[in-house]
């Protein structure tokens, strides 16, 4: 007991009882006046206080491409808290804030159906699952906050407005402009102003009538007395504000899921179905109502549930069964994949329902960084314990699913890898940033077909599980799993895709193979002092190249020539051509230059084509001394061992390896250059 006394007194101490009472506030209507007084902005309308939400959490400015963007902080830094953060759609979600933004501002789309459409797999769900639970939060912060109200039960205890309206629903029509005009008193027209939508629903407006009744008309007294006004936190869990349908099959449907229904049990206790007493709201767009509602897969709906889903959008109003239409603010958003939207196209008889849609295409990802950082959300070193991923195997996945979504260039001079390069930010010769626009222009469509993040998801898994004797996962591995699982996968519909897709996977195998071998080059070639030697004679010769001058031999003191064949070794290891040779020198010595005046000393490393350059040379000086090759035969002399054992340290501290995917990389790497594979450029 002692224990657990004292457990509670620390989950005590934890507890914040003042904010639990600012978010469970209740109080007189007349105090709620005072409040929409102070902060009129808690009378917003859904779409405002949605987008009021998502800019909340802030914006940046990016440029891509030469286009400006706006990246929303929301969707990014806010949504991985909760490990639901999007990556590389910036542009739709721009897109979709600025439908909300002019729903906000009353424009028109507020009497849309947003309509998010895209490929299985392409973060449609998750976009409105981010919407919904950003409100939820939203609303229990001051910025957010939101009113609804109740009515003094006969019974016992107070009875909540089933819809959870906004409270100045109960001031009557004529008195409206009146009070309205002392609320925003003094208010400037830039200020936002506080409007009056929307009429009681069928329940509380019965309760009214009711009440007013039994005060003689005396509004101000009856709503004293009567009503009491509280603080509306909205909750998917508790159906309050955020509602979800997911079609069932046909002959289960039944509109009355989106529009309530009759309660039976209580026609005998009132007399009449048609009493609103009797019957529950508490269909979707009810509780939804002051929030948001999502519709999944929502062009598989009955055209019964479309039509109320017409009304719902273009007039704000429902009609539940025997009663009146009742007034809803929400905001209405549904998804979709290709099959259905062009079935939606082809129904004549869907003629309406295209008419009142804002479609918002959600592509697939086609820049390789931002697939990588899908994968890395699930599969990383927290969430992935005991086992070791290899680098590059995340990289690999990514690449081959990027390359499926991607139209293949009409540049004759480009392939399909170069064009996936060009899109992650590198920079080809000859290619520009309008070369970039212009491969972008000629594929306006490109993303909404490929490989869905899902398959990668689930061989990367399988992989994980498949081999419960390794301690590592390689980039092989997961390959094999990507090609074994094609003849299943129920997305490819024909050979021709499937033989695509395959030789796409032998793209990113060489692509690969180019990595890790420049990767153990440039561990081999990773001895700083012979770097900095390399570089130093190269430099001297270029300067005295370029300044028309004699070196002088370290060795016999005599002053020699520039030595043409060391120099030309070196550049030919980054493509500088025999008509480039003195250009590239001369940058070099320009570069040296203008280091000097600030003050500044050269350093290879400053320079990344000379690095690499470098390091290239070095490798190839050194990998015979190394005989790497041998590593095919097992047989490894003690000397040729301890060089192995440093090239391999430095894989694991420069590069991330561990020992078991180090000495399988060296081994790959030996078998390539015993059977003598060129590199390919």
């Amino acid at each position: 007991m002692a224990f657990g006394h004292a457990l509670l007194e620390q989950v005590r101490q934890l507890q914040n009882l003042q904010h639990y009472r600012k978010i469970h506030w209740e109080g007189t209507f007349s105090e709620y006046l005072d409040i929409v007084r102070q902060h009129p902005e808690v009378t917003r309308t859904a779409f405002q206080r949605l987008y009021d939400m998502i800019i909340s959490h802030g914006t940046e400015e990016i440029f891509e491409h030469k286009e400006k963007i706006i990246r929303y902080k929301f969707f990014t830094e806010w949504a991985s808290k909760y490990g639901d953060a999007v990556y590389g759609l910036d542009r739709p979600l721009m897109q979709l804030v600025n439908t909300f933004k002019a729903a906000a501002k009353g424009f028109g789309t507020e009497r849309r159906v947003l309509l998010l459409h895209g490929p299985v797999g392409s973060a449609k769900s998750t976009i409105v699952r981010l919407l919904k639970r950003g409100l939820e939060e939203y609303s229990r912060t001051d910025e957010g906050m939101l009113f609804s109200f109740m009515w003094k039960s006969d019974k016992a205890g107070w009875e909540k407005c089933p819809m959870h309206e906004e409270p100045l629903h109960l001031i009557p029509q004529e008195m409206r402009p009146v009070i309205l005009a002392k609320l925003n008193e003094n208010r400037r027209d830039e200020d936002f102003q506080v409007t009056i939508r929307g009429e009681l629903c069928p329940f509380c407006r019965y309760t009214f009538n009711e009440r007013l009744q039994r005060y003689h008309g005396d509004w101000p007294a009856m709503i004293e007395n009567e009503i009491k006004v509280y603080r509306l936190i909205l909750s998917e869990q508790d159906r309050v504000g955020i509602g979800t349908f997911q079609p069932k099959d046909e002959k289960n449907q039944d509109s009355t899921e989106l529009t309530g229904d009759i309660n039976y049990r209580k026609i005998a206790e009132y007399g009449s179905d048609s009493d609103p007493r009797a019957f529950n709201f508490d269909g979707e767009l009810n509780i939804a109502n002051r929030g948001l509602v999502e519709f999944i897969e929502v062009l598989k709906l009955d055209v019964a549930f479309l039509y109320d889903l017409l009304c719902a959008s273009q007039e704000h109003k429902i009609k539940p069964k025997k009663f009146a239409q009742c007034d809803i603010d929400e905001v209405i958003v549904g998804h979709t994949n290709e099959p259905e939207y062009r079935k939606l196209q082809s129904n004549e008889f869907m003629e309406a329902l295209r008419d009142r849609t804002v479609k918002i295409d959600i592509p697939y990802v086609t820049r390789l960084r931002d697939e990588i950082k899908i994968y890395e959300k699930d599969f990383n070193p927290e969430r992935v314990k005991g086992k070791h991923i290899a680098p590059h195997t995340i990289e690999v996945a990514a690449m081959w699913a990027v390359l499926t979504r991607l139209v293949p260039p009409k540049h004759a001079n480009l392939t399909l890898l170069q064009k996936l390069k060009l899109y992650n930010g590198k920079t080809l010769p000859g290619f520009t940033e309008d070369n970039i626009i212009e491969l972008k222009r000629e594929a306006p469509h490109e993303g909404m077909s490929g490989i869905s993040p899902r398959y990668i998801q689930d061989k990367i898994s399988n992989a994980l599980v498949a081999h419960p004797e390794e301690t590592c996962v390689n980039p092989f591995m997961v390959l094999h799993e990507l090609e074994a699982g094609l003849r299943h996968h129920s997305l490819i519909t024909s050979e021709d895709q499937y033989r695509h897709y395959k030789e796409l996977l032998q793209v990113v195998r060489e692509e690969y193979e180019d990595i890790v071998k420049n990767e153990v080059q440039r561990a081999i070639a990773a001895d700083e002092e012979a770097l900095s030697r390399l570089c130093a004679n190269y430099i001297d010769h270029v300067k005295a190249y370029t300044q028309r001058e004699k070196v002088r031999n370290r060795y016999t003191g005599a002053f020699e020539e520039p030595d043409e064949r060391l120099m030309r070794s070196i550049e030919e290891k980054i493509d500088i051509p025999e008509s480039r040779k003195d250009d590239f020198r001369r940058e070099i010595m320009n570069y040296i230059g203008a280091l000097a005046i600030d003050g500044k000393k050269f350093d290879y490393k400053t320079n990344e084509r000379l690095q690499k350059a470098l390091e290239l040379k070095l490798f190839e000086d050194q990998k015979d001394t190394i005989k790497l090759t041998s590593l095919v035969s097992n047989v490894v002399d003690k000397a040729t061992q301890e060089k192995i054992d440093v090239v391999k340290s430095r894989l694991i501290r420069n590069y991330g390896y561990c020992e078991v995917c180090a000495t399988d990389v060296l081994q790959f790497v030996a078998s390539i250059f015993a059977r003598g594979t060129p590199s390919r450029k």
